[in-house]
């Protein structure tokens, strides 16, 4: 039987070709995606590094080896802790609203409603509209002045919210920006995930009495946390790396007069362009590297606590059967 099992011998040019082609074309399919990242993602990223321990100069090119000067001058400089902070707050105004509203958005979604197709397809649209576009659009609406806002203050009878120049204020126009451009397109994703639960596990729970409310907790959010725990992490990277939007809310600065909304990618473009310092820039886009991976680690592994604890709560015995 083994013998049987065993390859000719013998094989003509044509069979060896065509025994070849079926164990290296799989490779050859996937190798377009590996040869673009090691040029535009492994190569710049290795390079960036490279950078960052010279003294570099935007004109003048490679200076001399300063090693980890470049990191130690900007972990010491106070514009760049006032960065982190600026960008982990629109981080949180914006990460954590989206992954709820757009969680809500594509349970709505998920029901049986009329032209389900045309509802699913306009939340697309804020993400579709070209980023000056919207950053134009609010920027009139937060307007200190002349917003819709203003005129709300004043038939309130209260002092306008100074929405470009305060700290806080300009973090919620931001997040408010992020929000409604990306909201709809978490949801899409979230709104997958949630048409790939079988329809039976649902009609089950409602014979036992179960309500919307109840599946929903005890059916729709455990199923889909996979996809929770991925748009969790993309949006923990677009997050933290966050530029459009504060470029486009104030474009006469990097992050308003006082930098009182300047992101970490916003101080580094600050040194990059304006002062023309690669080498503290390179340093700059190095660190923020580490921040992303370690909130992405920190993120992996709370959801893989969570996924265990609810393991552990699950019922076991006659229980488990009768469920």
């Amino acid at each position: 039987m083994s013998s049987a099992l065993k390859a000719p011998e013998g094989l003509t040019f044509r069979h060896k070709l065509a025994r070849f082609d079926f164990k290296a074309s799989p490779y050859l399919y996937i190798s377009p995606f590996f040869i673009l990242f090691a040029l535009l993602g492994a190569f710049p990223i290795i390079y960036t590094l490279n950078v960052s321990l010279y003294d570099w100069h935007l004109l003048k090119g490679q200076g001399d080896f300063v090693g980890f000067k470049n990191y130690i001058d900007v972990l010491s400089d106070e514009f760049f802790w006032n960065a982190l902070f600026n960008t982990f707050s629109i981080f949180l105004l914006s990460a954590v609203p989206q992954l709820v509203f757009a969680t809500i958005l594509a349970a709505l979604l998920d029901q049986a409603i009329r032209a389900s197709t045309f509802w699913r397809m306009s939340i697309l649209l804020p993400y579709i509209v070209a980023p000056v576009a919207v950053a134009v659009i609010f920027t009139q609406v937060f307007s200190q002045f002349n917003g819709p806002l203003f005129g709300l203050s004043e038939v309130l009878g209260i002092d306008p919210v100074r929405w470009g120049y305060d700290q806080f204020p300009s973090h919620i126009a931001i997040a408010s920006m992020v929000n409604w451009r990306w909201t709809g397109y978490n949801a899409l994703i979230l709104l997958a995930a949630m048409q790939a639960i079988p329809r039976d596990v649902y009609e089950s729970a409602a014979l036992d009495g179960a309500g919307r409310i109840r599946r929903f907790w005890a059916i729709t959010v455990p199923m889909i946390r996979p996809t929770m725990i991925f748009v969790i992490i993309t949006s923990t990277i677009g997050g933290l790396q966050i530029f459009t939007e504060p470029k486009l809310f104030d474009g006469a600065s990097n992050g308003g007069a006082n930098r009182q909304f300047q992101t970490l990618v916003l101080y580094l473009y600050e040194l990059a362009f304006p002062l023309r310092d690669f080498g503290r820039a390179s340093a700059t886009a190095w660190i923020l590297f580490i921040i992303i991976v370690a909130v992405g680690l920190i993120n992996f592994f709370l959801s893989r606590l969570i996924s265990s604890q609810d393991g552990i709560k699950k019922p076991r015995g006659r229980k488990a059967a009768r469920s």
